[in-house]
């Protein structure tokens, strides 16, 4: 399970619990989030597919199942596209690829300035300010802000105010050039042909989600999950989990 910003592998709580009693459940931290160490560099997300592979490999896992979410779905394609023989489903949740499909069109919403917001001076006004600036993403990019709570916030708040924590961050959106160049050379060796699901919010990319997914595979379910923006796995856990037990195990 990989998330995305403004959450780490916590998020996938609801998810692992309903899993965990039948399959192994694997959460990490992506590079530099969370509690995971903040290198300089390799926040390309062809480098951290590869993180996958070695947690993968120091696990003892040859083939899994991916469930991903935001800037988790691009590390997701990158491993995916990489190492297609240990894939077994393939799920990506409310989050755009770059360089695949309507890529430029999607970096110029408005609501995306994010993407380009970073550099010393951000991190200086950021810096102390990790709560204003998280809640930012939470209460535009949700259908309702309430949905996620106050103890949420503030886990995730903590640990975006850890030293080095917004600099990886912001590290990892500075990466997009770069993992677009990546996914246009993966998607020209073939696309993905393993099941996949692509899941969005029905106020956020809702079915759009699929449809940016088969650009690069060509086995796709869409589901579109109701009275949800960005923040699925917050916002409405337990229509997201259904959705992704219910493809898991339709083998």
């Amino acid at each position: 399970m990989l998330h995305g910003f403004a959450d780490t592998g916590d998020m996938w709580a609801p998810l692992a619990a309903a899993l965990a009693p039948e399959r192994t459940v694997v959460a990490p931290d992506l590079r530099g989030m969370g509690l995971s160490s903040h290198p300089e560099g390799g926040y390309d997300k062809k480098t951290q597919g590869r993180d996958v592979a070695r947690v993968l490999d120091k696990l003892k896992i040859q083939r899994a199942d991916i469930v991903a979410h935001d800037i988790g779905n691009m590390v997701a394609y990158a491993f995916a596209a990489e190492y297609r023989e240990r894939v077994g489903r393939f799920v990506v949740m409310d989050a755009p690829l770059p360089g695949i499909g309507p890529w430029e069109e999607i970096t110029r919403s408005p609501l995306l300035w994010h993407f380009n917001f970073r550099g010393p001076d951000v991190e200086r006004l950021v810096a102390g300010r990790e709560r204003i600036y998280l809640d930012r993403f939470w209460n535009e990019l949700s259908a309702n802000p309430k949905s996620i709570d106050e103890a949420t916030r503030q886990h995730y708040a903590e640990l975006y105010a850890r030293p080095g924590a917004m600099h990886s961050a912001f590290n990892q959106f500075a990466a997009f050039a770069r993992d677009a160049i990546d996914n246009q050379a993966f998607a020209a060796k073939g696309k993905l042909t393993m099941p996949a699901l692509a899941i969005g919010g029905e106020k956020s990319f809702g079915a759009g989600m699929g449809d940016i997914l088969r650009f690069v595979a060509t086995d796709v379910t869409s589901v579109v999950i109701p009275n949800s923006g960005h923040w699925l796995m917050e916002e409405q856990p337990v229509a997201t989990v259904a959705a992704i037990r219910n493809f898991l195990d339709n083998k």
